[in-house]
C-alpha cells in the first residue's frame, strides 16, 4: 500500500514559486515512466540542448577543421573565455578570478604545489576524515612528495562521539590550539558523504588568522548552494562540473584563485602553453609571460567537446539564478525530509544529514543499519523506478536535484522505502 499525499506532492508542485525546469533535461525510462532521479550529486542529468550544442563543434570540427580554431562558430582557441563569466556568477567570483580547465583533483594538485608551502614547523594538512577518498589520497602525496610522514602530516577532522557531522567551534577550536604547526585546511565545502554545508566563510577567516592557507573542494557546492569565494576572501577552490553542473561524465572542471594571489609571483606554479599570456602564445617563445588571472594555473589548450556541455549547463544557471534555485532546493530537501521522518525513518534508516536545512546542501543521507545499502539502491530501481546513489555497504545518498527534480519524486523515494 502507498504511503499517503501523492495529490499533495502535486499541489505543492504546481504551486511552487520556482516552476522545474525538468523539461530541459532527459529523463532516464522506466517501465512506470520516467524514472525518478536522486543522484545528481553523482552524474547530473543531460540538457536537451547538450546534443545540438555539440552538433555545432563537431560540424566546425568536419567543414573547417584547423581553421575553427580563429573561424569556428565559437572560436577554439578562447572557448574557454567564453565559460569566464557564468562561472564567476556561480561561484561568486571575479572573472579573474575563475577558469574552466582540467579534472577536480588535477586542479586539485595544481593549486596545492602553490599553496602548500610547508616548513620543519608548519607543514601539516587539515581534511576532514569523511572526505572524497581522491582528496585524501592527493593530500597524503603532497605531504610525502616534499619528504614529510603523511601520518604525522595530515590531521583527520572527525565528528564527536556519537554525532555524524562536523562542528564549525570544533574547527576553529583546532586551529586555535595547533595552528602554528597548520599549513594548510583543505575541507569540503559539502561533504560528499554526508551531505553537510561546511561554514565556508568562519573556517577560512579564522584559519588565515591563524596564517593558514585555506582551499576548498567544491565537488558537491558549486551549483548546490550560493558561494561567494571572492567575499569570503577563500584562497583557493576546485569543483568537477558533472554533479550538479549537469555537463556530463569526466566534464572540464573549475578552479578558482584569490584576487590577491594573481599578481603575486613569490607563488610558485607549475606552468604550461595556456598558462601564458594569450598575447604573445603563439609567437612560440621559450620562457613565460604572466598572466595575472586564474590562467596561470592552465597547463594546455582546452578540450572543446568538453568544455560545450559545460557551457551549456551554465546557460541553464544564469537563466534561473543559484539563489532562486536554492530556495527551490531548500523546499524539496525539507519535505523529502518530512516524508521519510514520517515513513521511512521507523523503519531502522537514519538520517546523516544535518536537521537545520541552512547546514546542507540538496542531499539527504541515509544509513542502512544492517542492511546492504546496494542491494537497496538495486530494488529502488528495479522494482520503483527510483535511481539512488549507495556509498559503501551503509549509505544510500538522495539528492533532490531542484533544475530537475519533483515534489512527486520525493514522495516516490519514500513510498518506496517505506516497503523496504
Amino acid at each position: 500500500m502507498s504511503i499517503p499525499g501523492r495529490d499533495d506532492a502535486t499541489a505543492r508542485e504546481n504551486s511552487d514559486a520556482v516552476p522545474t525546469r525538468r523539461h530541459d533535461f532527459l529523463i532516464p525510462p522506466h517501465a512506470r515512466g520516467e524514472v525518478a532521479y536522486m543522484a545528481g550529486n553523482s552524474l547530473g542529468l543531460q540538457p536537451r540542448a547538450v546534443a545540438d550544442d555539440l552538433a555545432i563543434e563537431l560540424n566546425d570540427w568536419a567543414t573547417l577543421a584547423v581553421e575553427a580554431h580563429l573561424e569556428g562558430t565559437h572560436p577554439w582557441v578562447d572557448f574557454h573565455e567564453f565559460l569566464r563569466a557564468p562561472l564567476s556568477r556561480l561561484v561568486g567570483a571575479r572573472e579573474a578570478e575563475v577558469v574552466a580547465m582540467n579534472s577536480l583533483t588535477v586542479n586539485l594538485h595544481l593549486l596545492m604545489a602553490s599553496f602548500y608551502q610547508p616548513t620543519a614547523t608548519r607543514h601539516r594538512i587539515v581534511i576532514e576524515d569523511s572526505s572524497f577518498p581522491s582528496d585524501s589520497y592527493a593530500v597524503r602525496s603532497h605531504a610525502e612528495f616534499r619528504g614529510y610522514n603523511a601520518d604525522e602530516a595530515i590531521v583527520r577532522l572527525r565528528p564527536r562521539e556519537g554525532e555524524t557531522t562536523l562542528r564549525t567551534e570544533d574547527v576553529i577550536d583546532l586551529v586555535t590550539r595547533e595552528g602554528e604547526s597548520i599549513a594548510l585546511i583543505m575541507l569540503g565545502g559539502v561533504n560528499y558523504l554526508t551531505g553537510q554545508l561546511m561554514d565556508i566563510p568562519t573556517i577560512t577567516a579564522s584559519a588565515q588568522s591563524a596564517g593558514v592557507r585555506v582551499g576548498w573542494d567544491l565537488a558537491h557546492a558549486a551549483g548546490n548552494v550560493p558561494l561567494q569565494l571572492h567575499d569570503w576572501n577563500v584562497d583557493f577552490a576546485a569543483w568537477c562540473s558533472y554533479k550538479y553542473l549537469n555537463s556530463g561524465p569526466g566534464a572540464v572542471a573549475g578552479a578558482f584563485v584569490h584576487e590577491r594571489h594573481l599578481a603575486d609571483q613569490s607563488i610558485s606554479r607549475l606552468s604550461g602553453w595556456w598558462s601564458n599570456d594569450p598575447s604573445n602564445r603563439f609567437e612560440m617563445l621559450p620562457t613565460l609571460t604572466p598572466v595575472f588571472s586564474a590562467d596561470a594555473w592552465q597547463l594546455s589548450n582546452p578540450p572543446i567537446l568538453g568544455l560545450a556541455p559545460v557551457l551549456t549547463s551554465l546557460a541553464i544557471f544564469d537563466s534561473v539564478g543559484i539563489s532562486t534555485l536554492r530556495e527551490r532546493s531548500l523546499r524539496l530537501t525539507s519535505y523529502l525530509n518530512q516524508l521519510l521522518d514520517a515513513h521511512v525513518i521507523d523503519r531502522g534508516f537514519t538520517v546523516l544529514t544535518p536537521s537545520d536545512p541552512a547546514a546542507r546542501g540538496s542531499q539527504l543521507s541515509l544509513d542502512v543499519g544492517k542492511r546492504d545499502a546496494r542491494s537497496i539502491t538495486r530494488a529502488l530501481r528495479h522494482d520503483h523506478g527510483v535511481i539512488a546513489d549507495a556509498r559503501g555497504e551503509h549509505v544510500i545518498r538522495l539528492a533532490p536535484v531542484p533544475l530537475y527534480c519533483t515534489y512527486d519524486d520525493c514522495w516516490r523515494v519514500a513510498d518506496a522505502l517505506a516497503t523496504m
